[in-house]
């Protein structure tokens, strides 16, 4: 397993946000974490990168590739970060800065990590900007998030993920702000770049409609804990819990409806 998750416990001010969440996510698999808004879902990817707020701590295991994470120093755990695994943030808006190119901004973890130079760096961006699928990408290196739309930003965010190859990809909800058009695309896209290059998928979301399009094994997240887990069709056929049932409900409200004949992958068209 590439990832390995055991009895996480985060605490905020003394009171247990998360508590004893464990699950594995093997090489090349794609992951849920699924939960209401409060689940501590998003607590938990955070932890994952040494990213917890101030206030929260961290106990149990995670341990990448047989290596702990929990306690190790910042700096190594930076050097991880955008390198062996990288994030995709729930919104974009905030997570790039508004002050500097996106260019910039995509070639920042390949100059922190492989030390190229600035021409080189631009035209990394140029190729990651490509990848991505953003218009006329040599041009769009040098605008600001500002002057682009929802989803060209978010595909920025998936760019800077991806600018280093990461072995693992965690993305935090990041289709929510979307419309249904553009999410539809940017999951297409989610999808593609980790099978072109193997990666491990961590996908967090409250939707089990959008799950379903990524994910093959999911936990489920209520007040903190695991209350069920399994692939992702069980989930859909035969969920267990009241938590995935309402989850179910809402999805099933929406254009989704689950098919007889998804396949274990856990997609649906």
């Amino acid at each position: 397993m590439s990832l390995e998750v055991n009895d996480l416990v985060i605490e905020i001010d003394r009171r247990r946000v998360v508590d004893g969440v464990s699950f594995s996510v093997a090489d090349g698999q794609r992951f849920g974490l699924i939960g209401e808004s409060g689940s501590g879902k998003s607590l938990t990817a955070l932890a994952l990168l040494g990213l917890l707020p101030d206030a929260a701590t961290a106990s149990g295991s995670i341990r990448w590739n047989g290596t702990e994470l929990i306690g190790m120093p910042d700096r190594e755990l930076a050097r991880l970060r955008g390198d062996e695994i990288g994030m995709v943030f729930q919104e974009p808006r905030t997570a790039l800065n508004p002050i500097r190119t996106v260019g910039r901004q995509i070639a920042e973890s390949v100059r922190i990590h492989e030390r190229i130079g600035r021409r080189e760096a631009r035209e990394r961006a140029v190729a990651e900007a490509a990848r991505v699928r953003l218009p006329e990408p040599d041009a769009i290196v040098d605008r600001y998030p500002h002057q682009l739309s929802g989803g060209q930003r978010q595909r920025v965010a998936i760019a800077m993920a991806l600018a280093c190859r990461p072995k693992l990809l965690i993305t935090d909800e990041p289709t929510t702000a979307l419309d249904v058009t553009i999410q539809a695309e940017v999951l297409k896209l989610l999808l593609s770049l980790a099978e072109e290059h193997g990666m491990s998928l961590v996908f967090i979301t409250h939707d089990l409609a959008v799950l379903s399009q990524v994910a093959t094994h999911a936990v489920v997240l209520e007040h903190g804990r695991v209350v069920e887990q399994g692939p992702v069709p069980t989930l859909l056929t035969a969920p267990s819990s009241p938590i995935t049932q309402a989850l179910l409900r809402d999805a099933t409200a929406t254009l989704w409806r689950p098919d007889a004949g998804d396949d274990a992958k856990g997609g649906v068209a």
